[in-house]
C-alpha cells in the first residue's frame, strides 16, 4: 500500500459489508460509506439497507457484470477528482473477496487505499447454529477453504481429502452444489457419522440452516433446493458435549490476587504483576464506583 495524502488525495476504502444482516457492519464501515461521495458494492450480497448509508447525492454502482478493468476505470476516475470510494464488498475481505488484484493495480496507479474488516459469513454460519468452533480437546484448528470445480484451481496441496487428513473444524465456501462429492471425500477422514451444517444465506432474513452427517447431509441439501450462497461446516465440535472446560476460567490457572480495596470497589487491578495491562481490568466510573471496560 503507498502511503499518501489522503485530505488531496481521494482513498479507495476497501469495506467488509458484512455476512447479509444490516446491522451486522462494523461503526467504522458505516461512517465511511455515509462520508464517501462514491460508493462501488458487489452485486446482491450487500444489502440495501447498507447501501443506503450513502450520501443522497453518491455516486452509487454495482459492480457485479463489470470486469476488472472497468472498476478500476470507476476507481481511477474518483481518484482524478480527489472523491473517496467505498468500496463494498460481502463478509469480510481477508477471504475470497477478488480484492487483491484490486488493491494490486492502485499501487501501481500509486491511488492510495485501506482496508476496513467486516464480519465473514463463516462467523455468521457459527452464530446461527450458536456453536463454537474450538472445543478444548476436541477441535482447536479451523480450516478455511473452497470448492475449486468452477473457480481457480487450488494450489498443489490444498485439495479437500488433504485438508480432511486434519480432521479439524472444516469450513467450506463455495461447495453447495458439489456437496455430494464433498460428503463422499470427507467420510474417510471423519467417518459418515461426523456432524455437518449446512447454513444457507446466514443472518439473512430467509436464513435456512441444515443439521446431519457426511452420510446424511447431501441429501438435506438437495432436497431444500441450496444451491449458492451456503457455508458447508464439518467436524466433532459441531456436537461437542461433556468436553472439558477451557484453561481461560478455571480455578486452578494462576492469576494475580486482587487487593482489599480493589474487590470493595467491584474493581481489579490496573496492571499484572510483571507490569504489563490487566486483560480483565475495569475503568472506574465516574463517581469512583463500579466501572466499564475501557
Amino acid at each position: 500500500m503507498l502511503e499518501q495524502d489522503a485530505a488531496t488525495t481521494g482513498t479507495i476504502h476497501f469495506i467488509g459489508a458484512g455476512p447479509g444482516a444490516p446491522d451486522l457492519i462494523t461503526l467504522r464501515a458505516q461512517r465511511l460509506i455515509a462520508s464517501c461521495p462514491v460508493c462501488l458494492y458487489a452485486g446482491a450480497l450487500v444489502p440495501e439497507e447498507v447501501i443506503a448509508h450513502a450520501p443522497r447525492d453518491a455516486r452509487v454502482l454495482d459492480t457485479q457484470h463489470l470486469t476488472l478493468e472497468q472498476i478500476l476505470d470507476e476507481l481511477r476516475a474518483a481518484h482524478a477528482r480527489g472523491e473517496d470510494v467505498a468500496r463494498l464488498h460481502s463478509g469480510d475481505l481477508s477471504i475470497y473477496s477478488a480484492t487483491a488484484e484490486q488493491m494490486r493495480r492502485l499501487d501501481e496507479l500509486g491511488i492510495p487505499w485501506d482496508v476496513t474488516p467486516g464480519v465473514p459469513a463463516f462467523a455468521a454460519a457459527a452464530a446461527a447454529l450458536r456453536r463454537e468452533l474450538t472445543i478444548p480437546e476436541v477441535a482447536q484448528t479451523v480450516i478455511l477453504t473452497r470448492h475449486g470445480r468452477r473457480s481457480s484451481a487450488m494450489p498443489p496441496g490444498e485439495g479437500l481429502a488433504a485438508l480432511a487428513a486434519h480432521r479439524a473444524t472444516l469450513v467450506i465456501h463455495l461447495g453447495a452444489q458439489a456437496i455430494g462429492e464433498i460428503a463422499a471425500t470427507l467420510a474417510p477422514h471423519y467417518g459418515a457419522a461426523c456432524p455437518v451444517a449446512v447454513v444457507a444465506r446466514a443472518s439473512w432474513p430467509d436464513q435456512l440452516i441444515l443439521r446431519g452427517t457426511l452420510a446424511s447431509i447431501a441429501t438435506q441439501v438437495q432436497a431444500a433446493g441450496v444451491r449458492r450462497t451456503a457455508t458447508i461446516l464439518v467436524g466433532p465440535a459441531l456436537a461437542a458435549e461433556g468436553f472439558r472446560d477451557s484453561h481461560l476460567y478455571s480455578g486452578a490457572r494462576a492469576r494475580d490476587p486482587i487487593p482489599t480495596d480493589a474487590q470493595a470497589a467491584g474493581l481489579l487491578p490496573n496492571r499484572r504483576a510483571d507490569g504489563g495491562p490487566h486483560p480483565d481490568r475495569l475503568s472506574p466510573g465516574p463517581s469512583g464506583g463500579a466501572g466499564t471496560r475501557p
